[in-house]
């Protein structure tokens, strides 16, 4: 397959399979005599988990582990459930920080009256100062 044949079955842009490819993060495409890649069904489930992976919010070194543990036939889904909880861990403490900030946002913004003022809580709490009248 070439490479605009696996970006299509893997929902993949070239530039990302070669990005990817160029990261080590994927088994690297053979050559042929013309210089142009060759891929496998290797190649194939290694982008489509690495596509997968993204989606779900695993970063691309993590998803260099996971290709690698994909490849490992020695490896324990032990390994992969522990790296899979600790991104759910990571998710939820990302939650509870964006929480944190829509809270303070909408303090700030009660705090606004919004008018044709020039006086502004927002602006003076996020510049850590207080406008004062002279």
């Amino acid at each position: 397959m070439n490479i605009s044949d696996v970006a299509k079955k893997t929902g993949l842009t070239s530039k990302a399979i070669r990005f990817y490819e160029e990261k080590g993060l994927v088994t690297p495409a053979l050559r042929s005599d013309n210089g142009y890649r060759h891929y496998t069904q290797k190649h194939l489930d290694e982008l489509t988990l690495l596509r997968q992976a993204r989606q779900v919010g695993f970063n691309l070194e993590e998803c260099g582990e996971l290709v690698n543990l994909f490849n490992d036939p020695a490896r324990h889904s032990a390994d992969v459930k522990a790296r899979t909880l600790q991104k759910v861990a990571d998710i939820e403490r990302h939650i509870k920080e964006l929480q944190g900030m829509r809270e303070q946002l909408l303090t700030l913004a009660d705090a606004c009256p919004g008018d044709d003022s020039a006086e502004c809580p927002i602006i003076d709490n996020l510049s850590g100062c207080c406008h004062r009248k002279q």
